[in-house]
């Protein structure tokens, strides 16, 4: 039996994100499945499986590609759609991991009921990914790239302890981070023009962690990436501006700011004595180390919202 490509959906799970939350998966199949649609699930083993499955997967029987997993799971699928530019499915979330950021940007539902909805019948937007290059590698990212605290936060949480405590492991790596705090400085060139920060984020959204908002003014569907400033130094303005963050003030914040651009450069500019490895997160991955320039990839990726949003 075959199956018209605008009735058929791949999805990927991540088995380790969704141990807690199979009930939920079950469910949006289950559903979708009611609503007259074909729904083939293959199961990750391991690291770069969901990226090789987006690049190879038939767009001739699948509409939409779905995952099922957190932010690191649908960054390499990203990884792998943006290749396949517009021709490729469309790209659907269920939402399982640990801050689910892309989630709360599409501004996704978290019932198994509205998620088979957004599936099946969501609005498409056409999102550029940004592009982060350094050391002969080159990673997409559909949210964000951080260096200084919050890079060196992800790059200090092992995978076996982010599934042990999940939002836990963070808050614990940032008091950690916290303690052995050193006045590093950091180089961004945006748009040929250079700044000075003590942690910086290059974001393609406005929401950072969850729901907390960075770049009021950014947008996925927009060709323009926003790059966060950290402009003061101390461990008592990193605590500071964490808190600003959690109560929907950074923004607003002194020291704090905000400037849209196209091609970004960020290099160590000192590193106050520290003598370690100065790491950049993508999408909440310990992924490349700094110096990086980044920048919208030349593909684009399909991705599904709800049609109230």
């Amino acid at each position: 039996m075959t199956f018209a490509p605008d009735r058929a959906v791949l999805l990927i799970l991540n088995p380790t994100a969704g141990r807690r939350r199979r009930g939920l998966v079950n469910e949006v199949v289950r559903r979708v499945r009611a609503l007259g649609w074909t729904v083939d699930l293959v199961e990750t083993a391991a690291a770069g499986d969901a990226r090789r499955i987006a690049e190879t997967c038939d767009a001739g029987r699948y509409a939409v590609i779905a995952v099922a997993g957190g932010d690191g799971t649908i960054n390499e699928v990203v990884n792998g759609l943006v290749g396949r530019a517009v021709a490729g499915p469309a790209l659907g979330i269920v939402p399982l991991g640990t801050a689910n950021v892309l989630a709360h940007e599409l501004g996704l539902s978290f019932s198994a009921a509205a998620l088979a909805q957004t599936l099946t019948a969501g609005r498409e937007i056409l999102m550029q990914p940004g592009e982060a290059s350094g050391a002969g590698r080159t990673r997409q990212f559909s949210l964000m790239a951080g260096a200084g605290f919050d890079a060196k936060v992800v790059a200090g949480v092992s995978a076996p302890l982010k599934r042990r405590f999940g939002r836990a492991a963070y808050v614990w790596r940032s008091l950690v981070e916290a303690r052995r705090y050193r006045p590093v400085r950091y180089a961004v060139e945006i748009d040929g023009v250079r700044h000075e920060a003590a942690s910086v984020i290059v974001t393609h959204g406005r929401l950072y962690a969850g729901p907390y908002v960075v770049a009021p003014d950014a947008a996925l569907g927009k060709p323009l990436l926003h790059v966060c400033l950290f402009e003061r130094w101390g461990r008592s303005q990193t605590l500071r501006f964490g808190l600003a963050l959690l109560m929907g003030r950074l923004p607003r914040t002194a020291g704090y700011r905000v400037i849209a651009g196209h091609d970004i450069r960020v290099s160590v500019l000192s590193d106050a004595g520290e003598g370690r490895r100065q790491p950049v997160q993508i999408d909440g991955d310990d992924a490349l180390t700094l110096p990086v320039s980044i920048a919208l990839a030349a593909g684009a990726v399909r991705l599904l919202r709800p049609v109230s949003r």
